[in-house]
């Protein structure tokens, strides 16, 4: 069943009045509900965002049996009373509904990547591709427009395509042994990967995220790729050695720097940070206290620095603001799986409190003492590359974004930045945690939950 097709009778049963609960979906062109479905009140004139219809047309290439119902249940909800449940970032119908076609969305994209064409006998380009999801009709009209003077097949085992210079059109799936076995442009493509690839910086693991085994069979440069990582093993660790990294004489700026050219991780460079005493706040303070989050991490929180709770545990965004931090980032659909946090300063400043006792009073780190810290949190931009980096407090901003940042002024609009594809910054949790107003409060926790909502879709 097509995604118009899906229409047509998602029309029928809202005509009918027919609930979602009621309705039996299936691929074929079997009955589509049960035979006496209970009425509800019929909706002759469905109205639904046009965001919506670009979600749900994706969110049917989900290979899923739930990618017919949810996308019904969604267009009930929006015609019975929740005309706009998609600003509902925290609805588990709309977060599913985001999350399907986020990663049908996904599948495209590596399949305009990994697609390789092999030319048969009579000079026509074949390629097989085994895609994730049902996204053959997405992704094709891409390759008609850029391969357009060619003609070629794209073999799937669900669907095919088939361009003849002229009009795209489509066909059953068909097995892999349809695909030539001759390629006139195989070594072109191992002579340009070769050229490319660099050793000293590759990341195994975020390449076989990006690049999936599953696809290697069918891409021909990856014959090269078990001696090329051979080779960045013994490059990485030769660059490594002569590293002054570890010198004493060396800044943080120049040592983190050297450690992320020599193909260092964030572990190594936490471990690097935690001996760094290039200014007087490792004195008094615990530990250092560096990043935290998977290396695979899309978000990227900064802060100023660590508190007192951070600062005897080693941990960043622990105390009463990071919870409230982590709490509002769930609410606003993002997963501890797909965030990074931590602090423009890796030391906590404090002075004892003058009342005395253990309790130990935050101070603003000085200019000085955020420059000198400013390698390690570059280091750590660079090796994660994050697609949203969200500066919290107007210490992180003006520090990444410049001194004529002001918070006020540009709060939740994205950024122009060569530090990720999507830069904002927000108000730090704490000044959430000292407003005495509980209206005002509120009201600002709202603002920042919108905040951290547009990191959500700014995801998808």
């Amino acid at each position: 069943m097509s995604f118009e097709q899906w229409r047509e009778r998602a029309r029928e049963l809202l005509k009918l009045g027919v609930p979602p609960a009621e309705a039996c979906w299936t691929d074929g062109q079997t009955q589509l509900f049960e035979e006496s479905p209970s009425r509800g009140t019929a909706i002759n004139a469905p109205r639904v965002p046009r965001e919506f219809l670009l979600l749900a047309e994706k969110a049917c290439c989900y290979r899923h049996p739930a990618r017919w119902a949810l996308p019904y249940r969604i267009l009930w909800r929006l015609n019975t009373g929740e005309p706009n449940l998609l600003e509902i970032a925290s609805d588990p119908d709309v977060l599913k509904l985001r999350g399907m076609a986020g990663a049908v969305d996904r599948d495209v994209h590596k399949m305009h990547a990994f697609v390789r064409f092999r030319q048969s006998e009579d000079g026509a380009y074949v390629a097989w591709y085994e895609p994730v999801h049902l996204v053959v009709e997405l992704a094709c009209p891409f390759f008609a427009r850029r391969f357009d003077t060619m003609r070629w097949s794209i073999l799937t085992p669900d669907r095919c395509a088939f361009w003849d210079g002229r009009n795209l059109t489509y066909g059953p799936g068909l097995s892999q042994a349809r695909t030539p076995t001759v390629d006139s442009v195989e070594e072109l493509w191992k002579t340009y990967y070769a050229n490319i690839f660099n050793p000293a910086r590759v990341k195994l693991r975020a390449m076989t995220s990006e690049m999936p085994k599953r696809h290697w069979k069918t891409m021909p440069e990856t014959a090269l790729i078990p001696e090329m990582l051979a080779q960045a093993e013994a490059r990485v660790e030769s660059m490594l050695a002569h590293s002054r990294a570890g010198d004493p004489g060396v800044s943080p700026a120049q040592g983190a720097s050297e450690l992320v050219e020599a193909g260092g991780t964030l572990a190594e460079l936490a471990r690097l940070a935690g001996g760094c005493q290039a200014c007087e706040l490792y004195q008094k303070a615990t530990q250092t206290v560096f990043g935290e989050g998977p290396s695979s991490a899309r978000v990227m929180l900064v802060g100023e620095q660590p508190g007192d709770q951070e600062d005897r545990k080693g941990r960043p965004f622990i105390g009463p603001a990071g919870q409230l931090l982590r709490r509002t980032l769930a609410a606003a659909g993002l997963g501890e799986e797909e965030l990074y946090f931590t602090n423009t300063v890796k030391h906590f400043r404090w002075e004892p409190s003058p009342s005395g006792g253990k309790r130990r009073l935050h101070q603003r780190a000085t200019v000085r003492q955020i420059q000198v810290c400013q390698g390690w949190l570059e280091g750590e931009i660079r090796l994660l590359q994050p697609r949203v980096l969200i500066c919290l407090g107007a210490t992180a901003a003006q520090t990444l974004l410049g001194s004529g940042f002001r918070l006020g002024r540009d709060r939740g609009r994205w950024i122009d930045s060569p530090l990720a594809p999507r830069v904002m910054a927000t108000v730090h949790p704490s000044f959430l945690l000292r407003l005495s107003d509980p209206d005002e409060q509120e009201r600002q926790k709202g603002l920042f939950l919108r905040d951290l909502q547009l990191a959500r879709e700014a995801l998808e």
